[in-house]
């Protein structure tokens, strides 16, 4: 390759012959996490920032109005509410999509355990904003989803297709969840940033 460089003050072109061969290869391990990131970040076009999973009427009925009841709020999400189902059926969808599983019982699944229409809106539109963002990462795994499917059986799914490990995927996904729902009780003055970040901790 011929290469012009332009030296010293009297602009004397001296032509220069070089071969360079340059390869960066960044390794699956190393592209997953960043692949994840993406997915579950605040940026990522779901409209997460839209919905508050019920806290909002939770505000108004005198249920959550401080810390310690937004704690005890979202204690119960994760271990018997929403947030357990959610956790339960990404991991099903993780396993499916890797084992080449029936990606549409577990939506079928997961669609009848959304308990209430407005369960049901958010987290179908969730889930099929997810898949359309996530079609900028070509997988096989998207085309065994169903066109309609809840968030978590779409994240679930895509992740495990994409080769990241379970334990980081449900980690990242139910500490977005979680952050999702802080940052709605910022928004309804229930919590200050500080004590947000403390319920996250």
């Amino acid at each position: 390759m011929r290469i012009a460089s332009i030296l010293t003050a009297t602009r004397t072109v001296i032509p220069i012959r070089m071969m360079t061969t340059t390869t960066i290869t960044m390794t699956e391990p190393g592209i997953a996490p960043l692949r994840l990131m993406a997915w579950l970040s605040p940026a990522f076009p779901v409209g997460s920032f839209s919905y508050s999973h019920g806290l909002e009427r939770a505000v108004q009925d005198g249920l959550v109005a401080d810390r310690q009841s937004l704690a005890a709020w979202l204690d119960t999400l994760v271990e018997m509410g929403s947030g357990w189902n959610d956790a339960v059926l990404f991991a099903e969808s993780w396993r499916c999509a890797r084992d080449s599983g029936d990606l549409g019982e577990i939506a079928a699944l997961a669609e009848a355990l959304a308990g209430s229409r407005e369960r049901h809106a958010e987290t179908m539109l969730q889930g099929a904003a997810f898949l359309k963002a996530a079609s900028a990462w070509p997988s096989p795994v998207l085309g065994r989803l169903p066109a309609d499917c809840l968030y978590c059986v779409a994240v679930g799914a895509v992740a495990g297709g994409n080769g990241i490990g379970l334990p980081d995927a449900l980690s990242a996904f139910l500490q977005a969840f979680f952050s999702n729902l802080v940052q709605a009780a910022i928004r309804l003055g229930v919590v200050g940033q500080v004590d947000a970040t403390a319920l996250l901790a």
